[in-house]
């Protein structure tokens, strides 16, 4: 097994409560650290691939409602609004310091369809060689599946896309500092888990519910997203996002979040 200062090409996943404030309006100091960061990672010659949520957040708090809409139409509306946003924020940020962004929008159609999944990987695979940091989200403008039946989150779609980039690590960030025993804000006896060799019953029971009303997917989806990961033999770890420089001490191999060893290390 390599260790994490070893992984090469990384998917970083940033959910919606990272990104964003509890209004659903950016959290710029967040954001612009772990722009920071990442460019410096990325500097250092990591290849980093990122799934980013925020789309819909981003877009409720521009168009200044109080709440997600509820009607899907609507929703989608807002994601329109939200991924405009959201491009135009990372764009700037990642230009101070002379990084190149490109946008990539998934749908489960294409992800299914052989053709278009190879057409996927070429596209990473180019962009990657020329020093370009791809954002990958789903095109929820399009796709209903997270907006309505909220199986199509971000934290399986940011396996997905490991899988088929051939990813070294899969990095979700989060909310919460790892995985714990129990849900840590209903049960304060519940206990950190700093490795998985192997996803059990257990260790599915230790998965609760969506954490913020901003995001759509809790720990249960990223257990499915560490399952997906394993099965490609890539390692997957879980940590908080609220403190990005967390990530030099992560791939200065400290025991920082969860980390899900893969079935076959490669």
């Amino acid at each position: 097994m390599r260790t994490i200062s070893d992984k090469k090409r990384i998917v970083i996943k940033l959910g919606t409560s990272t990104l964003a404030h509890s209004t659903g309006k950016l959290n710029i100091r967040r954001m612009t650290n772990l722009v920071r960061v990442i460019s410096d990672l990325h500097n250092s010659g990591k290849e980093i691939i990122m799934v980013s949520s925020g789309a819909v957040g981003l877009g409720t708090g521009k168009l200044g409602l109080s709440a997600k809409p509820k009607e899907t139409k609507l929703k989608q509306a807002v994601a329109a609004v939200g991924q405009c946003e959201l491009m135009h924020v990372y764009d700037d940020m990642f230009e101070k310091y002379s990084v190149t962004v490109a946008q990539i929008l998934l749908t489960k159609t294409i992800i299914s369809n052989p053709c278009h999944c190879e057409n996927f990987k070429n596209t990473v695979e180019t962009l990657v060689s020329m020093g370009v940091i791809p954002i990958v989200n789903e095109n929820d403008s399009i796709s209903i599946d997270e907006l309505e039946l909220e199986i199509g989150e971000n934290d399986s779609l940011s396996a997905l896309v490991a899988s088929l980039s051939g990813a070294d690590l899969l990095l979700i960030l989060s909310d919460i500092d790892c995985l714990y025993t129990d849900d840590p804000r209903t049960n304060p006896d519940a206990k950190p888990i700093s490795v998985v060799n192997k996803i059990t019953a257990e260790i599915e029971n230790a998965a609760g519910g969506a954490g913020t009303t901003l995001g759509t997917g809790g720990m249960s989806t990223k257990i499915n997203a560490a399952k997906i990961a394993s099965e490609s033999g890539i390692d997957m770890v879980i940590m908080n996002g609220k403190n990005p420089d967390l990530l030099y001490d992560l791939f200065e191999n400290k025991e920082i979040g969860t980390i899900f060893l893969a079935d076959n290390n490669k």
